[in-house]
């Protein structure tokens, strides 16, 4: 999930008052959907969530599956997810640095409210952002959560070499994309056969309606800049040293406003609360958007440092997206302004023809965001997809 992202310092003053006012309080146990792992993350004994659940049979497992979460949400909510999957794949879920139970205070919620106690105020919860200044943190935790998968997949399936897959939703697809075009992880990506993305965070929010009109011209003037500092492009030579010298002139400014913003005591003021209008675009079924409203362990807050981090992921990712290799499928529905289909389409445009099984399913007509929590008739359309697609990759994963 990747919630609206105003960008400077007028729109923040504007959410002032929302950001200074939301609560979130915890009054249910974490969602459990498979057997618990805890990773050790570091020296210092940070730790990492993990779930993993198996087929009746684990030696009958045709592939194993990592579901990678999106921006501010958790691993626990994919449960039917999980379950779909399980009849015929090892099936595995980590809750990322400062989400779900890897953050140190919705951990202690989950237990507080396990103990007995009524209700557990994590409004804080969000401050573990604090310490992520790009998405480096998140792909260290996917490498982890892609050894610990494999070496559990290894052991259960007698000798074979099971295929991997991934499962990823918005900014999980960023991560997981990001991470696969890095080097050193050579050890593992042959072993990843295909990756599915849905509502992938390619691209940044364009906000509807009459809010827009405000913001989206502040959000694509940060965009562009962010993209010329430093990176000159094959634009006339009198544009491109226009956009150097503005670039030169912003982009410091921005980044001294945002990280000061981000620091003990005004991070608590100035980070702004998701507004309204997202949860509108979540999902195209209103028992969705009500179980999404009431789930204590998403976030509802975002640390400034970090949404500019993932604003420059972002320009970075589309500067190097032409040389993703990994088969793919890819899910965004045609309208949704959370993360905009031009994202999806300018990826599909230069990493359509890298492999005979790269495919698009775009939902046409539709605008919500979680295209895997849509509505019944539509989830059950995009999972047979999904099931037919890593069928076709199970019987040519040798490629």
């Amino acid at each position: 999930m990747l919630f609206s992202k105003p960008n400077l310092l007028p729109i923040l003053l504007l959410m002032l008052c929302s950001g200074c006012t939301y609560q979130q309080i915890v009054k249910t146990k974490y969602p459990l959907w498979g057997e618990e792992h805890t990773l050790n993350a570091d020296e210092a004994g940070s730790i990492r969530h993990m779930q993993i659940l198996m087929p009746a049979r684990p030696d009958s497992a045709r592939g194993c599956l990592l579901i990678v979460h999106g921006m501010n949400e958790h691993v626990g909510r994919y449960g039917e997810i999980a379950r779909h999957f399980s009849d015929r794949f090892i099936v595995a879920g980590m809750d990322m640095t400062a989400h779900g139970l890897s953050n140190t205070v919705l951990r202690s919620a989950s237990k507080s409210i396990e103990a007995g106690a009524p209700a557990y105020d994590a409004s804080s919860a969000y401050l573990e952002q604090a310490q992520l200044g790009d998405l480096q943190p998140l792909r260290d935790d996917l490498n982890l959560a892609l050894n610990h998968l494999l070496n559990h997949c290894d052991k259960l399936s007698a000798n074979k070499s099971l295929p991997v897959f991934i499962l990823s939703h918005s900014l999980g697809s960023l991560v997981s994309a990001s991470y696969l075009l890095q080097s050193g992880n050579e050890a593992i990506k042959p072993r990843i056969k295909g990756i599915i993305f849905t509502g992938p965070a390619f691209s940044v929010t364009e906000v509807p309606g009459w809010r827009g009109w405000f913001q989206n011209p502040v959000i694509r003037f940060s965009l562009h800049t962010n993209e010329h500092f430093l990176n000159p492009h094959d634009e006339p030579f009198p544009l491109l040293l226009f956009n150097q010298l503005l670039a030169l002139v912003t982009v410091p400014l921005q980044d001294g406003i945002f990280e000061l913003l981000s620091l003990p005591g005004l991070r608590n003021v100035f980070s702004p609360a998701s507004p309204p209008w997202v949860e509108e675009y979540l999902s195209d079924s209103e028992e969705q958007r009500i179980r999404q409203r009431n789930d204590n362990y998403i976030m509802h807050r975002s640390v400034l440092r970090y949404v500019l981090g993932i604003e420059k992921e972002i320009i970075q990712f589309r500067q190097n997206m032409a040389k993703f290799t990994t088969p793919y499928l890819l899910i965004y529905s045609e309208y949704d302004p959370i993360t905009p289909a031009w994202g999806s389409t300018d990826f599909a445009a230069v990493t359509r023809d890298k492999h005979e099984h790269n495919e698009l399913m775009v939902l046409a007509g539709k605008s919500h965001h979680e295209q895997l929590f849509s509505t019944p008739a539509l989830r059950e359309q995009i999972l047979r997809k999904i099931d037919d697609w890593l069928k076709q990759r199970q019987e040519n994963g040798q490629d």
